[in-house]
Formats: C-alpha cells, sequence, structure tokens
C-alpha cells in the first residue's frame, strides 16, 4: 500500500510533479471524491502550471469512471472554480499549487456550494481510498462537457460590491505575477472605469518575474515602484490562483491585510446592521475594535480556511479576514476571493476624494511585526520555552487557540505557531508603538533561537 501522507495536506493535495503527484494519483483521488460523496457531477479548473491540463483530465477520467459528470470551466482562478461550484451547487476540484515554486502542483477541493473539504472534512478518506485501491464502477462511465464561466463569474463579483456604480476614474496597476489573475482581471474590471497598467498577464507557470506570492515583501517590490512611477492611485498584487490580494497605495506602501479586513467589514456591516465578522487570532486587534464601533459582532478563530469557513457557517458571518490576504465573504457561498476584495477597496477609495494611504489611516492602529519565521528542530520544545517565560508576568494571559498566543494589559501581544508543513515557527507580534513592539518581539526571538 502505498503512502500518500507527504501530499495530502491539512487543506488540499500538493506535491512536486511528477515525483510526488503524479497523473495516476489524481485519477484515483478524483474517482475516491465522488465516490465519497456520491456525487453524480462535479466541476473542474485549473491554473497557468504546465502540469495543471494533465492533472485535471486525469482527475476528470477518475471521476467519469466511477459515473460522475463532469464540468470542466477549463482554466480559471480558484475563486472562479468556488464560484463554480456554488452557483452550480456541485462539487467541485480546482487544479494549482497557489504561490509554491513551479515545480510543484495541486488539489482543492470543495462540497458543493463550495463547502471545503480538508482533513477532517473528507480529505483522510480520500487518502485512505487511493492508499488502499478503489473497486470498479458496475455501472455506465459519466460524460465530460465544457462550459466558460469566466464571463457569469465577473459578473457575479461585480454585483457583489456596493458603489462600483459610482466611482470616479482611478488608474490601477495590476501585479499577477503570470498567475491566474492575468485571465480573470481583465474580465472583472474591464468594465469599471479604471486605467489598467497590466503587470506579467502573461500565463506562466514558471514565473519568469518574481513568485507568485505577495506576503513576500521582495515580490511586491516591482509593483510598489510602478504605482509611484505612473503616478497611480493604487496598486493590486494576486498570487498564482488568485483567491489572495495584496493592495498598494498610492506611496508604494502595501497595506496590511488588517487594515482591509477592517475597511471591508465596515462596509459589509453597512450593508448588514449588526451583523458577525470572523477574524483569525492574528489580525490586528484594531479589527475587532472597529467591528464592534460600528455595530458588529467580532468572532476570533484560528488561522486556516477551513475554520474561518465553519465558524462562518455557525455564527452566519456576513464577512471574514486573515492576516494571509485570504478574504471571505458569506454571499460569496463563504468562500475567498482575492478578487472580491479588490473590488472593494476600488469602491472605498472611488466613492471618495482622498488618497488610498489616507483612507486606510483610519483603520490601522497599532505597530505589527508582520510573520517572521524561525527554522527550528524542536518546534514544541521551544514554544514550551517562551511560555515559561511569560507565565506568570502581571497583566499577562495565555492562551492556546492556535499555538500560543500571549496577551499583556499594556495592549501588546504575540502568537507563536508551529507551521504545518515546515520544520518552522511563525511569530506575530502587535503592540501600541513600533518601539515596544521590536522589543517583544526581539525577546521572543531571542528565546526561540537560542
Amino acid at each position: 500500500m502505498r503512502d500518500l501522507s507527504t501530499i495530502f495536506k491539512a487543506y488540499d493535495v500538493r506535491g512536486v510533479v511528477p515525483d510526488e503527484l503524479d497523473e495516476d494519483i489524481a485519477r484515483q483521488t478524483g474517482a475516491a471524491f465522488v465516490r465519497l460523496l456520491d456525487a453524480r457531477r462535479i466541476v473542474t479548473a485549473y491554473d497557468m502550471r504546465d502540469s495543471s491540463p494533465g492533472l485535471a483530465a486525469a482527475f476528470a477520467e477518475g471521476a467519469t469512471s466511477q459515473g460522475a459528470d463532469v464540468v470542466e470551466a477549463g482554466l480559471g482562478s480558484t475563486d472562479l472554480l468556488y464560484f463554480a461550484a456554488g452557483r452550480l451547487d456541485v462539487p467541485g476540484a480546482m487544479f494549482t499549487a497557489s504561490h509554491n515554486p513551479a515545480k510543484y502542483n495541486g488539489i482543492k477541493l470543495c462540497r458543493a456550494g463550495a463547502a471545503p473539504v480538508g482533513q477532517e472534512s473528507g480529505l483522510a478518506e480520500i487518502r485512505a481510498m487511493v492508499e488502499q485501491g478503489l473497486p470498479a464502477h458496475g455501472g455506465s462511465p459519466g460524460t465530460v462537457t465544457r462550459r466558460d464561466l469566466l464571463g457569469d463569474y465577473a459578473a457575479f463579483l461585480r454585483e457583489l460590491v456596493p458603489g462600483l456604480d459610482r466611482i470616479r476614474p482611478l488608474k490601477v496597476v495590476v501585479d499577477a505575477g503570470n498567475g491566474m489573475a492575468g485571465l480573470t482581471a481583465p474580465a472583472v474590471l474591464g468594465a469599471l472605469p479604471l486605467d489598467v497598467v497590466p503587470m506579467y498577464f502573461e500565463l506562466d507557470g514558471s514565473f519568469p518575474h518574481h513568485e507568485a506570492n505577495p506576503i513576500e515583501p521582495a515580490n511586491t517590490v516591482d509593483l510598489r515602484s510602478r504605482v509611484v512611477a505612473e503616478r497611480a492611485d493604487c496598486g493590486l498584487a494576486f498570487d498564482g490562483d488568485a483567491d489572495r490580494c495584496f493592495v498598494v497605495d498610492e506611496r508604494g506602501e502595501v497595506i496590511s491585510p488588517s487594515v482591509l479586513t477592517a475597511l471591508i467589514a465596515v462596509r459589509e456591516l453597512s450593508r448588514e446592521p449588526g451583523g458577525t465578522v470572523i477574524h483569525n487570532l492574528i489580525t490586528s486587534k484594531a479589527v475587532p475594535e472597529i467591528v464592534r464601533e460600528h455595530g458588529g459582532t467580532p468572532v476570533r478563530t484560528r488561522v486556516g480556511h477551513s475554520f474561518i469557513k465553519a465558524r462562518m457557517a455557525e455564527t452566519g458571518a456576513v464577512f471574514g479576514g486573515e492576516h494571509s490576504g485570504h478574504f471571505y465573504f458569506r454571499d460569496f457561498w463563504r468562500a475567498d476571493s482575492g478578487m472580491l476584495a479588490a473590488l472593494h477597496t476600488l469602491a472605498a477609495l472611488g466613492t471618495q476624494q482622498g488618497p488610498l494611504s489616507a483612507l486606510a489611516a483610519g483603520y490601522a492602529r497599532y505597530a505589527a511585526s508582520g510573520e517572521v519565521n524561525s527554522q527550528v528542530r524542536d518546534q514544541q520544545g521551544r514554544m514550551t520555552a517562551v511560555e515559561q517565560a511569560y507565565t506568570g508576568r502581571a497583566g499577562v494571559e495565555i492562551d492556546h487557540l492556535d499555538g500560543l498566543t500571549v496577551q499583556s494589559a499594556d495592549g501588546w501581544w504575540f502568537n507563536l505557531r508551529p507551521s504545518n508543513t515546515e520544520p518552522l515557527l511563525r511569530l506575530n507580534v502587535e503592540a501600541p508603538d513600533e518601539q515596544s513592539m521590536a522589543r517583544i518581539r526581539d525577546d521572543v526571538l531571542s528565546l526561540v533561537r537560542r
């Protein structure tokens, strides 16, 4: 029996092609997926990586071998796949490795209505079926049809964002990173009064200019300088499968995803007064403060889309945001969409006359470290050492919702949590000012890296 534990991750299937993930595994995963869900019809989409079409076709072979019909949406972003799973009300499979380097690929799975499939919601069972082998299907095979959903997806996103019909003309630089926003951005933004300056719109899974991972500062250098050179109103940076978006203001400064979470939350609460907003425990504490100030109910959750989506379902939350640039919308089947977050930002900017930096400043209250990674051999041992160092200090509270979170009555907090896939500890610190933040950050890092 084969062991697929290295590629069946917490939220998806992901590995090096073809050494770890190949078309045979994709084929069997497709068969197991429809057997688990007893699905009669599914939808697929794939990104611009060279291996994606073959993996998607093999997955469809496996699905049809078990009697399911497959709707192939073809090239698309991950949020286009979520749209398809929601609009068609069928399970879906997206073939992408998101921001990972070119040698990787993967499969993101969802149930009908874009509900996530993770380790605790079906992925472990799918892995077991693939490892053990699947029985033959006794009935007739399913069919494969192609369907272009790009236009419907673009129109639907624009319908979800109030104020787009009233925005002033804006100049916007868009860095697609040679990823799927090169396809979706023209379809979504082309109907708006925008002067779009395209960067790296050519679909190229080798990522010739920079990694399609805007959370890393090095990957937004080109965009930031281009925004300033073009005297643009803002810049947008998408990751490889375009489910994440980072925003740059007119000065070329990256706006914190926590600021965007607060900004979009206020917009959604204006549509639904008293609504619930989900934020993970690494977003700025300004987010729950601002949500309460605007009459909403903030709910804190663990990091990760499966936890965010589950809490949204439990609470009926209208919106959710993460520090990593993922933004979730109830009216988008509780799925994340970088393009939808971008549209909200453009609507907020374009319906007032000030620059984006001034608009964003109203949602930024604290100094943050950003995510600082440390490679360690003994993750638990280092976390225990940090906890022991802070336990018993006056005014300090500790919780373990996700890793280790330490909060102080002086207004600072930090979270230290292990990576699911690498020997890393991830540290996030926030404090009332830069000096306090740097002091806490350096103190924790000295304990982690000792």
